[in-house]
């Protein structure tokens, strides 16, 4: 007779009864694990889903004012049009500084520098014989956002050689 044999035949009912009381322990210990863990999923759902709706308010409380500012320009339509297009310059440069602090800012792409299509969509060509072929000859649209983030590149228009 084997050993594990005659454990069981000594063991008998008893070690019958303790080995489905342990797997029953540990069954239910699963269970509770399993439990545990599909909760803590649906917290975390619950905690993204809040965290990007408290960004979303965050970010839109940012531009009210320069809603606000938009609106009384809108309302002074009718007055003096330097000081309206004072006001405009003022408020998009606000705009311009919420991007910025958003860490989007406004790209500084020039006529003459080189196009890269990572950081300009070529919208169109034009010949012009004092830029040099391949370099940006008119921005079309401004880009945004750092090098390793960018929010939208530049539209530009791109010189090339004279036929």
């Amino acid at each position: 007779m084997s050993e594990q044999e005659e454990t069981e035949r000594e063991l008998g009912d008893d070690g019958a009864t303790d080995t489905a009381k342990q797997l029953a322990e540990l069954e239910d210990a699963w269970r509770r694990s399993a439990a545990e863990l599909e909760n803590f999923r649906k917290r975390c759902a619950k905690d993204v889903i809040s965290a990007r709706e408290q960004e979303r308010a965050s970010v839109a409380s940012r531009w009210l004012p320069v809603v606000d500012n938009l609106e009384r320009a809108l309302e002074h339509a009718s007055s003096d049009s330097e000081q309206i297009v004072e006001g405009v310059r003022a408020v998009h440069q606000q705009a311009a500084s919420i991007l910025a602090d958003l860490g989007y800012p406004r790209r500084d792409d020039e006529t003459g520098k080189p196009f890269n299509p990572a950081y300009h969509d070529a919208v169109g060509t034009v010949v012009d014989a004092e830029l040099v072929p391949g370099t940006v000859a008119h921005v079309i649209r401004p880009g945004y956002g750092p090098d390793g983030a960018l929010l939208r590149p530049a539209s530009v228009i791109v010189a090339t050689r004279s036929e």
